[in-house]
């Protein structure tokens, strides 16, 4: 993850009059949507974080895409495509598309992007495409890839924004940072401006092959990181819309006849991640004790006011494979208490980063502050800026931390790979590591047969319980609000935005 800049001038005044109650985006074509964090980086390969792959869905394009139900795949810049008997060639065939340059988007281009993310140092996601052992573009118009093993979600994963189709000329004319900044687009939008700190520019790309689907002039993602403020806004219609409403907001809100408040079906898992390199919780027994002393069904009562659930695997429920058995553990401070004991680690003191200005994050924080004092364990809270808190994470400065995940594919080896199985994040800063879960979630990847395939993510979720790789906390829809003037403005369960649908009347 990239440093955060400075912020710009140009962008500390735009702050200012956003604070006053202006907002620069006036037009009736164009949507501010206000979100927490700002954007890190335009590089598909370079980011993790939903901040970046939410608006840069609307910004490039993948050759496979997932639908609005998200439950299918469907054809993105690729119109078509065949899979040989064997499961190890694919052949796609690209459509007439363009970049927002004017350039043709070839199948070299395509070849381009997923050897960057396969093979770039710096690519976050290498595991997931190290199964393409060679690709070849006969002619502009095709693309083959050979597969060193049939790979059950090869074809699910071409859909991820981290394989979105970037143009190679750009890329090489004009390097990475400079493309990392501003890109040239290939999907809906382009990107014209990023103030950094404050908001995200986007505006209509005229040679996007679906440009006519496109209704907006442009969208403005305005980085607001005070929740109370965000929701403030959108009351006074100083946004057109805001994402993650707090919970506690949400009937209030739905009150407002000027507003609508979406709770959108999620593949969303909140959970506490843990610092497996902290000396004590580096001992599995000591980990077991935490999870044994915290009430996750009074978190969901108290900070989702029951519209969440209680999580209970890393595969959400309603995703493929999801382990509806898996343990539960009990609510149990005393057990906990005996078992810190039994592993040395009486008077436990632990520091747990918290996102501030997110207030859920913060009723979590005060709420698990409490639940593991009764298990003797004294916990600082640390609260940050959420535009460092990342960075604080990839560098292990953290115990404990409160982060959430949607699945970006339709199948569970995305997930997999990047809590349980993946070096280059450190399994989401988790710092886990099992050989042997590392061994399944590879073999489990090129499986091709579904019942096998099940129980392999079966013992993965019961392993993972048993280890304690994180502590799972709760399931949760999204929750969006706009005002009644905007139609479509909708995430899929995958989390994609559907801008180029979005209208504002």
């Amino acid at each position: 993850m990239k440093k955060r800049q400075l912020i710009r001038l140009a962008a500390a005044t735009a702050l200012s009059a956003l604070t006053l109650g202006t907002s620069i985006a006036e037009a009736a074509g164009v949507l501010t949507i206000g979100r927490r964090e700002d954007s890190s980086t335009f590089d598909p390969i370079m980011t993790a974080q939903n901040i970046d792959f939410w608006v840069f869905a609307n910004v490039y394009d993948v050759l496979v895409r997932v639908d609005k139900t998200g439950t299918k795949l469907e054809p993105g810049l690729a119109e078509s495509w065949t899979v040989s008997d064997d499961g190890l060639t694919y052949a796609f065939t690209m459509r007439d598309a363009k970049f927002s340059d004017g350039s043709p988007i070839t199948a070299e281009d395509a070849a381009y992007s997923l050897t960057r993310i396969r093979d770039d140092e710096g690519s976050l996601w290498s595991d997931s495409y190290k199964v393409i052992s060679k690709m070849e573009t006969p002619d502009p118009k095709t693309l083959v890839l050979t597969l060193s093993e049939a790979s059950a979600p090869f074809l699910s994963s071409l859909a991820m924004p981290g394989a979105s189709i970037i143009s190679k000329a750009g890329m090489e004319s004009m390097g990475p940072e400079a493309y990392a900044e501003k890109p040239v687009a290939s999907g809906a939008f382009v990107v014209e401006d990023w103030l950094r700190g404050d908001r995200v520019i986007l505006a209509k790309n005229p040679e996007f092959w679906e440009a006519d689907r496109v209704s907006l002039d442009g969208v403005e993602w305005i980085s607001i990181p005070d929740d109370n403020t965000r929701m403030l806004k959108i009351e006074a219609g100083e946004l057109d819309a805001a994402i993650f409403v707090p919970f506690s907001r949400i009937e209030q809100l739905k009150q407002n006849p000027d507003l609508k408040v979406e709770l959108d079906p999620s593949t969303r898992e909140d959970h506490l991640l843990i610092n497996h390199e902290s000396p004590e919780l580096a001992k599995k027994e000591v980990r077991q004790a935490l999870d044994l002393a915290i009430d996750k069904q009074a978190v969901v009562d108290a900070v989702t006011f029951g519209i969440g659930e209680v999580a209970y695997s890393f595969v959400p429920k309603g995703a493929l494979y999801h382990y509806a058995d898996n343990l539960k553990r009990p609510y149990d401070p005393e057990k906990a208490k005996q078992m810190l004991s039994e592993a040395g680690a009486e008077g436990l003191t632990l520091d747990y980063l918290v996102n501030a200005g997110d207030e859920v994050d913060e009723q979590i924080a005060i709420l698990l502050q409490q639940q593991l004092a009764q298990a003797g364990i004294t916990v600082n809270l640390i609260k940050m800026d959420p535009s460092q808190t990342w960075d604080m994470l990839v560098a292990g400065d953290y115990d404990l931390s409160v982060m959430y995940w949607t699945n970006d594919i339709l199948d569970p080896d995305q997930k997999t790979t990047f809590v349980l199985g993946h070096d280059t994040n450190m399994n989401y800063m988790t710092r886990y590591n099992n050989d042997t879960v590392k061994q399944l979630v590879a073999d489990a990847r090129v499986e091709m047969d579904p019942a096998k395939r099940e129980e392999m993510y079966v013992e993965l979720q019961k392993t993972a319980k048993d280890d304690v790789n994180w502590i799972d906390l709760y399931y949760s829809p999204y929750r969006n609000v706009s005002r009644a003037n905007i139609e479509g403005f909708y995430q899929n369960p995958l989390g994609r935005f559907f801008l180029e649908d979005t209208v504002k009347n």
